[in-house]
């Protein structure tokens, strides 16, 4: 494996471009971690599935129902040929 050696002007860019992204990674984790709790709690308040809360904020913040609705339809399809649909 090849050492390089860091100019200070290089080695200065790196610590920032660390610091920096340290830092916004924190950001994201505390901005998942109170999205997660949210979603908990209007789904507790609402009595539905945390997870479906989820993928429905995921869904609308894509845009892309139209391919989960493709998705499910063929998951649909898929079971009832292999008589695996509840009907219950």
């Amino acid at each position: 494996m090849t050492t390089r050696n860091f100019t200070a002007e290089e080695k200065a860019k790196l610590t920032q471009l660390i610091r920096e992204g340290s830092t916004v990674i924190q950001e994201v984790e505390d901005l998942n971690s109170s999205l997660s709790d949210t979603i908990k709690a209007v789904a507790e308040e609402m009595e539905i599935k945390p997870s479906i809360l989820k993928k429905a904020v995921t869904i609308a913040h894509k845009g892309d129902f139209s391919k989960h609705s493709d998705d499910h339809s063929m998951l649909e399809h898929i079971l009832g040929a292999v008589g695996k649909l509840d009907t219950a």
